[in-house]
């Protein structure tokens, strides 16, 4: 893989709400720091790490299906047409910031939450962690024919808690979805609203060191938005890290001290939310 890494800056998590220690002085000695300028933001020992990406590079293969029966008959492979999902990314987030992502559809929002959590490989760059984010959005991954109340029970067990810890929190995380009798029936019955309020319970129950929400708050009604939106505060009051891909500016803006403005794979602006976001709907 030669320098392109991702790999943890920290120790794990505890088992409930322990977050990772702070990165001593000594861990950033071959990294781009400890001083280091990053887009106007200086960057010190002072300051931990959570995340750190340096020249982070995503691409991938699109193929072209379309023809392939005319392919098939002349003995052709499906065109192909290589991707630049991120190009050359440097972003430096530190413990308890909360910081928004913006840009037009197709910029490389997703694809770099993604390529945090190493789901995507990179092509180039380096990526650090200081411990692995949870992925929150709309479509992630659950149990479709399994209860939610049994998706809530897989779900803590995999964060790692024991089987007796994570029975005891079932109920608690199956009250704040208040998705009532609904809760014991096949997830695959639910409306895309009803899964939003079951994953987001189950990714926050324990709150997770680095936590990466993609567009997960949109859905839902306004009540569970704003319990939504208090339980993200009582996260980043606990000194987690939060980031927020969203086109909802005024969510960005309520959220987020800070925002990055990603475009065509490249960050463009990166600073305090107003500024930012004042210049993204200008342009």
């Amino acid at each position: 893989m030669g320098s392109h890494r991702h790999r943890s800056l920290g120790p794990r998590l505890g088992r409930h709400r322990g977050l990772a220690h702070p990165l001593p002085h000594h861990r950033l000695r071959g990294l781009p720091g400890p001083r280091g300028h990053l887009r106007g933001r200086l960057v010190t020992a002072a300051t931990p790490t959570a995340i750190r990406c340096i020249g982070v590079e995503v691409r991938y293969t699109v193929r072209s299906y379309r023809p392939l029966l005319r392919d098939l008959l002349r003995g052709n492979a499906p065109e192909a047409t290589t991707v630049d999902a991120l190009r050359g990314v440097d972003l430096e987030v530190g413990v308890g910031e909360s910081v928004g992502v913006v840009g037009p559809n197709g910029s490389g929002k997703t694809t770099l939450l993604q390529a945090m959590t190493g789901v995507l490989p990179l092509a180039g760059g380096e990526l650090l962690v200081r411990s692995l984010p949870t992925f929150l959005g709309v479509k992630a991954a659950l149990r479709p024919r399994s209860t939610g109340r049994s998706n809530i029970r897989i779900g803590l067990l995999a964060q790692g808690l024991r089987r007796d810890e994570a029975e005891a929190m079932v109920s608690e995380v199956a009250a704040f979805t208040d998705l009532g009798p609904a809760i014991d029936r096949p997830m695959e019955t639910y409306s895309s609203g009803m899964r939003a309020r079951l994953h987001f319970a189950i990714a926050t129950a324990l709150t997770p060191d680095i936590l990466l929400v993609d567009e997960a708050l949109a859905v839902g009604d306004r009540a569970f938005r704003e319990r939504s939106a208090r339980r993200l505060d009582e996260h980043r009051a606990a000194a987690g890290t939060v980031l927020l891909v969203s086109h909802n500016l005024a969510e960005v803006r309520r959220s987020c001290g800070r925002t990055v403005w990603l475009q065509e794979g490249r960050i463009v602006a990166d600073g305090p939310t107003d500024e930012v976001l004042r210049d993204y709907e200008a342009s």
